[in-house]
């Protein structure tokens, strides 16, 4: 990772996609066309950000919490991870787009993960880009998870250190974030990368994510460019 002052072009970029439900009712919607809304803007930042330069991107689809709000809401969004992978299975591949999905897997119900484990082997070789998607995710149970697996190793404690905890995440083998967006004008991380974002150059902007637009993501690039990015011993 570069430690110095030039500028430079953001490798891996994280994005918080907020707002949805918001959005809709500014708009005078039902909140779940607002999630719909939110995954027609994911499908068509996927097609266009590996063109700007980003190698990785890692999106907050889901999180732990999630799971806490009302049945139907939580029962439509299940429906709609499944549409986005029976539908952009094709269109993924062709790219050239690897996708991961990072979380708590085994919290989703077993028709959807193997929609997801077929997802994630038809586009291992993809080399356009990496679109890493955070499902029943959250920073404080991916540290639990991969301390599980340190424990189930049998680590000496005088042998764990940043890089072992770092290998047992689900992030493992992956660049930190060189950049984190959040939309919606909320401005905290809400537990998306809490390990892995330490460094990271945070970047807030006030619309919500169905209006965030491919302009907008080179404006946040463009706000990058500028920063003068300090790792502690510089």
């Amino acid at each position: 990772m570069e430690t110095n002052d030039k500028i430079l072009h953001p490798l891996h970029v994280g994005i918080i996609m907020d707002g949805n439900r918001r959005w809709a009712k500014e708009h005078k919607l039902p909140s779940l066309e607002g999630h719909r809304q939110g995954l027609n803007n994911l499908k068509k930042i996927i097609k266009t950000v590996f063109q700007t330069g980003i190698k990785i991107l890692t999106v907050y689809a889901f999180s732990k919490e999630n799971w806490g709000r009302e049945a139907p809401e939580v029962e439509y969004l299940m429906k709609l991870f499944k549409f986005f992978i029976k539908q952009e299975i094709k269109s993924l591949v062709k790219q050239g787009v690897k996708v991961n999905f990072w979380g708590s897997l085994s919290d989703f119900s077993a028709d959807l993960q193997e929609d997801i484990k077929k997802l994630q082997e038809l586009t291992k070789s993809g080399q356009q880009g990496t679109l890493n998607i955070c499902m029943s995710y959250g920073g404080r149970d991916e540290l639990v998870r991969a301390f599980r697996r340190i424990i189930y190793q049998k680590v000496s404690p005088k042998n764990i250190d940043e890089d072992l905890i770092s290998r047992n995440l689900d992030s493992a083998g992956y660049p930190d974030p060189d950049l984190i967006i959040r939309t919606s004008g909320e401005q905290r991380l809400s537990g998306f990368m809490t390990w892995q974002s330490v460094y990271s150059e945070l970047y807030f902007i006030k619309k919500y994510w169905p209006d965030f637009s491919l302009k907008d993501l080179k404006e946040a690039l463009s706000v990058y460019t500028l920063r003068q990015r300090r790792f502690g011993s510089n």
